[in-house]
């Protein structure tokens, strides 16, 4: 059995990486308006300016960089949703060999296009990286193909560890922690084995979604742990399942595991733009957001930190879906519902209520409401805020006697709600309300609807793309109480995510009799 590599293994093969022949040493700026806005120094990675608009290229090139002519005569395959495929791709090319690409059919258009520029052989399969990845080891064996992994392996572990040598390279002085997206654990293995065999006292901090947290769990339950179903807002870090090899060195070299949210993301992607003019897809963002996040929890001040922006490559299209939630991740504007009299001048006395709240003068930025009942209204309304604000206008409301609901934070009332306000219908007998992710391909709708009992109704249906690569669905379904067992084994077999909206505040407000 052989030896696992130790972490000065590791600092001998990071130290003679072969990475420049393709990737150039990415710059290390200060975020200027962050910084101040934090009471810290906040350092920036830019990885999203390498050729290919990631750090992946890094530890492809020195993978492929180690191996045999007869090796590279026949050719690499890889699996990837993007960032690792054009490292592969522009790796082939300088290299002269050929490269087939497994990417899941969820990939955004816009890295299929850009690994097809470099001239990859894009093969499409599955929907997730673990379907394609399966696919990959299959054509592997077929074609005689050598596979180059994305994260567990040492030559491409050791290619993202020369991050870390030049960061700290650029910045000798001062830094309290960095801080590292996490997919499948290339990045931060390649990272903690350099900084922790070189400046031990830096902190190495690990970043996930909240959705899509493998390898904080696999480090919490001390063994790998596979994840169901990911979230693909960051599609660069959606991965099932972690490396053996890079659980292995997390476990032993990370010293902290954060999680952030889309909405921390959305903010963060803004936060970004506002310092460099540059937008960086979901996954480069997670280590702003996760820095935010660490100096709220310990109210830090006057320390220093480095966020590694590791990729660039966003679908346009996205962009008005961070847009809209960045708002709400940086909590500048607060979402309520609120009841008040349906009589003459209770809606006067609730906007006079708006302009005397503490903090200050404020701006609505939504408001919706329709008639329905004889005694009461419901309004939907949008206000700018501060951060951790929403609570207290939701309380000052109700004590000048406008009942209030703070939903600030809740996903059903953000991504359709907002939307839908009026939609009360004495016709919605025995509805259920659910939120389902569709993947956006063709087939889809038609595979809920194929599945569904011939006596139950759709009595609501609401999606609006969000240039994602998977569309949120709201859905009403009238199912008898005596179906329920049948409707559970629909869910089941559907297999799409789904969450159970029925007995959500917001819906019963604005939607149910």
């Amino acid at each position: 059995m052989t030896k696992p590599l130790s972490p000065s293994d590791y600092l001998k093969k990071i130290l003679t990486a072969r990475v420049y022949d393709v990737a150039v040493e990415s710059g290390l700026e200060v975020a200027k308006n962050l910084s101040v806005r934090l009471h810290n120094t906040v350092l920036l990675k830019r990885e999203d300016q390498q050729p290919v608009f990631s750090f992946k290229l890094r530890g492809a090139y020195n993978k492929m960089a180690h191996l045999s002519a007869a090796q590279l005569k026949k050719g690499v395959i890889c699996a990837s949703a993007g960032n690792h495929a054009q490292g592969v791709a522009m790796s082939a090319q300088k290299l002269g060999t050929r490269a087939v690409i497994v990417m899941p059919t969820t990939t955004p258009q816009l890295k299929v296009d850009a690994v097809r520029a470099l001239g990859g052989d894009v093969v499409l399969h599955g929907d997730s990286y673990s379907d394609a990845h399966t696919h990959a080891v299959q054509l592997e064996k077929k074609r005689g193909l050598t596979f180059v992994h994305p994260f567990d392996d040492p030559d491409v572990i050791a290619g993202q560890g020369t991050i870390a040598m030049e960061m700290l390279r650029q910045h000798p002085g001062p830094l309290h922690a960095v801080f590292v997206a996490i997919g499948g654990g290339g990045l931060i293995s390649g990272m903690a084995n350099y900084i922790k065999a070189v400046r031990p006292d830096i902190q190495v901090i690990g970043v996930q979604m909240n959705d899509s947290d493998a390898m904080t769990q696999s480090v919490a339950a001390k063994k790998r742990v596979a994840l169901h179903d990911v979230g693909l807002f960051s599609d660069g870090t959606a991965v099932k399942l972690v490396g053996e090899e890079t659980f292995r060195i997390s476990q032993a070299l990370v010293d902290e595991f954060i999680s952030v949210d889309t909405d921390e993301v959305c903010a963060a992607i803004k936060d970004v733009f506002v310092d460099t003019r540059s937008i960086v897809e979901p996954a480069g963002a997670l280590a702003v957001a996760a820095i935010k996040k660490y100096v709220a929890l310990h109210k830090t001040k006057g320390e220093t930190y480095a966020a590694v922006l590791c990729g660039a490559n966003m679908n346009f299209d996205r962009l008005r879906f961070v847009a809209e939630r960045a708002g709400v991740g940086e909590e500048r504007e607060a979402l309520f519902a609120v009841t008040i009299p349906e009589e003459r001048g209770s809606f006067k006395r609730f906007c006079e209520v708006i302009g005397t709240l503490p903090g200050g003068s404020r701006s609505v930025t939504e408001f919706n409401y329709r008639i329905s009942d004889q005694a009461k209204a419901h309004v939907f309304v949008g206000l700018t805020t501060q951060k951790g604000e929403s609570a207290k206008i939701a309380a000052n409301f109700t004590r000048h006697g406008f009942k209030a609901l703070d939903l600030t934070h809740d996903d059903l009332a953000q991504e359709h709600i907002r939307h839908m306000v009026g939609g009360h219908s004495s016709l919605s007998k025995d509805e259920r309300l659910l939120r389902f992710v569709f993947p956006e391909r063709p087939g889809a709708l038609m595979k809920f609807l194929a599945a569904m009992q011939p006596g139950w109704n759709i009595s609501l249906f609401h999606y609006r793309n969000q240039g994602a690569d998977f569309g949120r669905i709201l859905v009403g379904l009238q199912v008898p109480k005596a179906d329920n067992k049948a409707f559970k084994t629909f869910l089941d077999t559907l297999g799409y995510p789904h969450v159970e909206e029925t007995s959500n505040p917001a819906y019963q407000l604005f939607l149910q009799s």
